[in-house]
């Protein structure tokens, strides 16, 4: 065996040089994409979460708005219809909003009312009225409100590529 050149597993290397090198440069290739693939998988959001809400939506202005004294009809009228109106503690009205965006923490807020007959008596949850507004007894005047621009979001990668494959631009969808 003192002619003979190495082999491996039955392999001769001076064979075929190229087919070795061809599975090591394919065995890199691989690991190196799939390494890619997550490490830029938190970045491209390649599932698409929805945001969730529910709930009645409650708002500072909502509550600024708010009285004690109120009759039931008023306050419906501001904040709308009770989510939870418990059947035994009719003089108790809940107001809850649940707001988990896709991509984020969850929010939840809460308002309760307490009626004294027909009357709103306190409120309590976790918006209160800003102690300005129930100081000054003041009327606000009308709320401007202020429309973003449209900000159009790059479409992602799979998009992109169906773009390619359907010969669309994504303004064409």
């Amino acid at each position: 065996m003192t002619g003979s050149v190495g082999v491996s597993c039955g392999r001769s290397f001076r064979g075929n040089p190229t087919g070795l090198q061809m599975k090591k440069l394919l065995i890199v290739i691989t690991c190196f994409a799939s390494l890619h693939l997550v490490a830029c998988a938190s970045r491209l959001h390649l599932v698409h979460k929805i945001d969730v809400q529910q709930g009645n939506v409650v708002t500072q202005d909502m509550v600024n708005q708010l009285k004690t004294g109120m009759t039931r009809s008023q306050v419906q009228f501001i904040m709308g219809s009770p989510l939870v109106v418990d059947t035994f503690h009719q003089h108790r009205w809940d107001y809850v909003y649940y707001f988990k965006p896709g991509y984020g923490e969850p929010t939840e807020q809460r308002v309760t009312l307490l009626f004294n007959d027909d009357s709103l008596a306190s409120i309590t949850g976790t918006i209160h009225p800003e102690a300005s507004v129930i100081a000054a007894g003041e009327k606000r005047g009308p709320v401007t409100v202020v429309v973003p621009p449209y900000e159009r979001v790059e479409p992602g990668l799979f998009n992109k590529i169906w773009h390619w494959i359907t010969f669309r631009t994504a303004q064409e969808s």
